[in-house]
């Protein structure tokens, strides 16, 4: 039963978010998190949005119209079949096992879906990819961008006759802040490369009414039609 939707007419979207230790006042609590720019962003689009902590089941699927699994930690590379590297410290492996339970149950129900960054990444890894576990000890990656807390802009090329190009046009400015990147998309589609060194920038699927992943924060640099483009997808729920 969707109460809000139908009371409201607004899709519902959930975002998947990080559990942290977090300070409230004089309390040093875990706490379930997400930038606003998330929230934000899928207000702006048109959206109601929603938190989905870690560990929670994909039964919420029922109650929303759509789904952003939101950039965070990196994934166990065990998830991939490698071993974790040196730069492969800060996993949640509770996470890792909601929000790949949240994307196969959306990709099986039909639900619209935006992967952003670590979102990407994951989605990827459940198509049977693989992920460069550290992009600045990578060849040919070396220089990609910023990561740990820096971030830096860089152009991205749209692959014409894609889903991502219909929204966003052939190119764009978009922002860096990650260490880990895609090798290999699985059975998912390329739909964008970086300009300077060709790493993967965005995937999706053509058989779902909106499963798009991009590496980029698009929340954060103005990129809102990727959240309305989810929206209206939602919309038809």
């Amino acid at each position: 039963m969707r109460s809000l939707n139908e009371a409201t007419h607004t899709p519902v979207i959930g975002i998947t978010s990080c559990k942290r230790p977090s300070t409230f006042g004089s309390w040093n609590i875990d706490a379930v998190i997400i930038p606003a720019t998330y929230t934000n962003a899928v207000k702006e689009a048109g959206g109601e949005p929603l938190l989905l902590p870690p560990g929670c089941s994909a039964s919420v699927l029922s109650r929303i119209d759509g789904l952003v699994v939101a950039g965070g930690p990196d994934l166990q590379s065990s998830l991939y079949g490698q071993e974790s590297g040196e730069y492969t410290v800060e996993t949640y492996p509770e996470q890792d096992e909601s929000e790949a339970a949240l994307i196969q149950g959306a990709i099986e129900h039909d639900i619209p879906l935006l992967g952003i960054c670590r979102g990407m990444q994951m989605m990827c890894v459940l198509h049977g990819g693989s992920i460069h576990q550290h992009l600045p000890m990578t060849p040919g990656f070396e220089e990609h961008g910023g990561w740990d807390g820096v971030a830096t802009e860089h152009g991205v090329d749209i692959i014409e006759g894609t889903i991502l190009q219909s929204i966003m046009g052939p190119h764009v400015i978009a922002n860096s802040t990650h260490h880990q990147g895609v090798s290999d998309p699985g059975s998912l589609q390329i739909n964008a490369h970086s300009s300077h060194d060709n790493l993967i920038e965005g995937v999706e699927r053509n058989d779902l009414r909106f499963c798009v992943g991009v590496q980029w924060h698009p929340e954060r640099i103005g990129h809102l039609g990727l959240y309305r483009a989810l929206v209206e997808a939602a919309r038809g729920s």
